[in-house]
């Protein structure tokens, strides 16, 4: 059996830095909040929003407004705010084709990435999304991989996760669990190694290869 790949979403199927940080803009300026530079607002894409939000607003009932605020914008505009990589849509025709099980493992809001994976033009050739939940019980990279091994019945030793952060590479980690870090996003070389990626792909259309190497 090929292995079952989980796929990131935001930095590794899709560039979605405009979408994110113009909702993270407009939550923190709902609450009169400074709004902090764009190189710091890229930081926030890939961890959970509390956690991100946390150390700005300190205050657990003004963190939960932001989230609010964030989806708010998230659902009307943001999740259409984004650019599919170059070459990563041939990339997952071709695991499809060789007949790998393809997911998406996220800690986006699972509705938002089941409506972004839904309208991208490969998104059919993913058995499922696993996002985090509302109310952030689930929104850890280890936590959401544990899920997608529960939901697709597999063990760790049949799956790769494939991220562009730390999170992504420290969660497959925990779990014992082959790994690809992917440069094309927004952790970076020196992130991912220092995480352990166990292998990184500059390109998309190297994983295939690096997979089965």
């Amino acid at each position: 059996m090929l292995p079952t790949l989980f796929f990131d979403l935001d930095g590794t199927l899709i560039d979605s830095a405009v979408g994110i940080t113009r909702c993270v803009a407009h939550a923190l300026t709902r609450l009169a909040h400074p709004v902090p530079p764009e190189a710091e607002l890229r930081r926030w894409i890939g961890p959970p929003l509390r956690t991100s939000f946390a150390p700005l607003l300190g205050d657990a009932a003004r963190v939960e407004l932001a989230v609010a605020h964030y989806r708010e914008r998230f659902e009307s505009h943001g999740w259409a705010e984004h650019e599919v990589y170059a070459g990563i849509g041939e990339t997952v025709e071709r695991l499809h084709a060789a007949g790998h099980r393809l997911a998406v493992v996220t800690a986006k809001n699972e509705a938002h990435a089941r409506k972004i994976v839904a309208h991208l033009p490969f998104g059919g050739r993913f058995a499922d999304v696993i996002g985090a939940t509302a109310d952030g019980r689930l929104s850890e990279k280890r936590d959401l991989i544990a899920e997608a091994l529960r939901r697709l019945a597999l063990s760790p030793e049949a799956c790769w996760m494939i991220g562009d952060r730390r999170m992504d590479i420290e969660g497959a980690r925990h779990h014992g669990m082959r790994n690809v870090g992917v440069l094309w996003g927004f952790g970076g070389e020196d992130e991912l190694r220092g995480a352990g990626a166990w292998r990184l792909a500059e390109r998309p259309a190297q994983l295939p290869a690096l997979i089965a190497g």
